[in-house]
């Protein structure tokens, strides 16, 4: 697993080459007071990524208060900071996927006012295809621990890469999405805005995550966010938007080759692969990940959580890219060996922060 804090600073040298833009209207809407109404529970602990965290079901979120919507209308996705686990225990935490998947086509944009962040914490606003690798992972936004920002990244079967991307960020990390290599790190870019995670992503009021799943992206300043991105809006322009700060052209990954429809995901684990990997826990917390801070006082989570405006979904007319998916945890167990990256290919993904 890469930490943010060792993703090289490279800057890429390229020409400033005209981004093909697409009308989106809009098709799927999560918000309100039915915001969960579209989305499974996994209900099991992290069997995925090896993370000390148990994913409860609906039944138990709900009872528990780790999932639900406050008196603002907004999405509350929360890891337990009640309890006192016991030595070898697991913490009670959310992982949500989306009962609908989406087809390259789509784009799907997330307004977010908090999100999760503490030693030992590993949050990710993700998607992926039901056959993974073959269908593709898309990491919208991961971070880990105290990191002051977040990462972008991609993952594939071997043979996508990135190849001209054009995008503000220069904190590229590789440009080869494959699982197979770099120990499955992906075609990862950090967020170069220090307002992109953490108490700083809050206090400035969140941001706006927008996942283009064509071939263009996006960054810029959430008080210049057009209309199209504002409200109600029904659709949405990517030609608005401007330069993406993370861009997965087509010269290097065809999209319809590396990647299928998808179901969007979030989730927040518990020390495991990424923020339990000791190198990267030591670079932002002190002591050890699990005996520290998951046994340790339940008082470390209480900035461990989302708080989600709405996720809007916009497709290509005349098309409609919603793929109805089954419910039921046992087709998400299928998708084993998430490593917190995920993909974007011939796409593009832009955050619109504060």
């Amino acid at each position: 697993m890469i930490s943010l804090r060792s993703i090289l600073a490279l800057s890429l040298g390229l020409p400033i080459i005209a981004v093909r833009a697409t009308q989106y209207s809009l098709v799927k809407q999560y918000a309100g007071a039915h915001f969960f109404d579209g989305w499974d529970f996994y209900g099991n602990y992290d069997n995925l990524t090896n993370g000390d965290a148990i994913f409860v079901t609906a039944s138990q979120a709900a009872s528990q208060r780790l999932a639900f919507v406050n008196s603002a209308g907004n999405a509350i996705m929360k890891v337990d900071n009640k309890t006192n686990v016991v030595f070898n225990d697991k913490r009670n935490t959310v992982r949500i996927s989306s009962k609908d998947r989406f087809a390259v086509g789509s784009v799907w944009i997330a307004d977010m006012l908090h999100v999760p962040y503490g030693c030992s914490v590993w949050p990710a606003f993700w998607s992926q295809a039901l056959d993974w690798p073959t269908g593709g992972e898309i990491d919208t936004f991961e971070a880990v621990n105290m990191e002051s920002n977040s990462q972008i990244s991609l993952h594939t079967v071997p043979g996508c890469t990135v190849v001209n991307a054009v995008q503000t960020s220069t904190l590229v990390n590789t440009t080869d999405c494959s699982f197979l290599a770099n120990q499955n790190s992906g075609c990862a870019v950090g967020n170069p805005d220090p307002n992109s995670y953490g108490a700083a992503f809050a206090a400035t009021g969140g941001g706006v995550f927008v996942t283009e799943f064509a071939e263009t992206g996006i960054s810029l300043r959430r008080g210049n966010v057009p209309n199209s991105l504002q409200g109600n809006a029904s659709s949405v322009d990517t030609s608005s938007l401007g330069k993406p700060v993370a861009n997965y052209p087509t010269g290097g990954c065809n999209v319809d080759r590396f990647f299928q429809p998808q179901k969007l995901i979030f989730d927040i684990t518990l020390c495991g692969d990424f923020a339990g990997n000791p190198q990267t826990f030591a670079q932002t917390c002190s002591g050890f990940c699990y005996q520290d801070y998951v046994i340790g006082s339940p008082s470390n989570y209480d900035n461990a959580y989302f708080e989600v405006r709405s996720v809007r979904i916009f497709g290509t007319s005349p098309s409609v890219d919603i793929t109805p998916g089954s419910s039921g945890a046992s087709q998400d167990t299928t998708s084993v060996l998430w490593l917190g990256l995920t993909g974007l290919s011939a796409t593009l993904l832009f955050l619109l922060a504060l």
